[in-house]
């Protein structure tokens, strides 16, 4: 018999998560496991901003959902032999019991492939769905050109970090939006042109800051946050401009979203924008984390992760994530 642990949604949110709205309960799994069935046990769990909008369809009573790095401690599958790590979509729990077939294309878990020196962590970042976010979301919608100008909101996070990046790679100039100076500085490491910090201009600085950063105006925006700061670039995207909406994180924790209507952008300077979910690209999974993996062995691609250790702190890890408290992948060390 094993005995784990698991965080419960037990109350829908109201803002900003609280403690109340999560609950601590054990689970037992059996030691008899079933034909194509294997145990894991969790060693790093990720928080992710889609997880806030995404749990508000879910009946309370469900286990949080996400991702997680995970060692396989017993199986009767032949794919996931004992002491392999996997990356599965097992939510915030310290033990799961899994039987591949009844989970979506989609959904399956894998064994990690090697990356080398790196940390078995890459596999919730750089080196797994927010690492194929940036690689799929930015190349396949934006199909950056050299010379472009690229603006990135959420930049120091663990998908917008990675998307500044790549753009450089194809030869782009990359404006990147934070929240605070460390982190625009951290970006200018990385290799970004310029960097706005939007907390220092504020709402009303927005736009102008914006000009200064990008005076040849906007052809390729990866948003990650929505609200003031994606209407601001918008106005300043130029004809044929692609803009890849992977996330509206500033109204996440809002009541009611504040929504402007960019109607007249979109038909006058003829832009396209698409949003989309990274599991589009699920039969190519692998392509980006190749990619990713080489970028970062020939030193094209940095990463951070910011980690929180212990299970019991995921959902600190999860509201300091939502309000900015990472810079690069938010994880958290079992």
């Amino acid at each position: 018999m094993v005995v784990g642990r698991k965080w419960v949604y037990v109350k829908p949110f109201d803002g900003l998560p609280k403690d109340e709205n999560f609950r601590l309960e054990e689970e037992v799994f059996s030691d008899e496991l079933k034909e194509n069935e294997f145990l894991t046990e969790a060693e790093f769990l990720s928080v992710d901003p889609y997880m806030r909008p995404y749990m508000s369809s879910y009946p309370v009573g469900t286990s949080m959902i996400g991702g997680q790095v995970a060692k396989v401690t017993a199986s009767r599958h032949p794919n996931f032999p004992v002491g392999a790590y996997v990356f599965g979509n097992f939510g915030w729990r310290t033990h799961c019991l899994v039987d591949p077939r009844k989970l979506p294309a989609e959904s399956q878990p894998y064994v990690l492939p090697s990356f080398g020196r790196h940390p078995r962590s890459l596999a919730l970042g750089v080196l797994g769905m927010p690492g194929n976010t940036a690689y799929f979301g930015f190349l396949e919608l934006c199909q950056p050109k050299e010379g472009e100008t690229v603006v990135v909101s959420g930049a120091a996070g663990a998908v917008g970090s990675i998307v500044g990046q790549i753009a450089k790679l194809k030869g782009c100039t990359v404006v990147g939006v934070a929240g605070t100076d460390e982190k625009c500085a951290w970006l200018r490491e990385l290799g970004f042109d310029a960097t706005i910090n939007y907390r220092a201009v504020g709402e009303s600085g927005f736009a102008e800051a914006l000009k200064k950063a990008a005076p040849k105006g906007v052809d390729c925006y990866f948003d990650n946050v929505g609200g003031y700061i994606s209407v601001a670039v918008l106005l300043q995207m130029n004809l044929y401009g692609r803009i890849s909406v992977c996330g509206t994180i500033s109204n996440y924790n809002e009541a009611r979203a504040q929504v402007a209507d960019p109607q007249r952008e979109f038909v006058f300077k003829q832009l396209r924008q698409e949003g989309f979910i990274v599991t589009r690209w699920h039969k190519r999974w692998m392509e980006g984390i190749e990619a990713n993996l080489r970028w970062i062995e020939e030193g094209k691609l940095t990463y951070q992760e910011t980690v929180t250790k212990g299970f019991e702190r995921m959902p600190e890890a999860f509201v300091s994530m939502l309000t900015g408290g990472n810079t690069g992948k938010a994880v958290v060390k079992v």
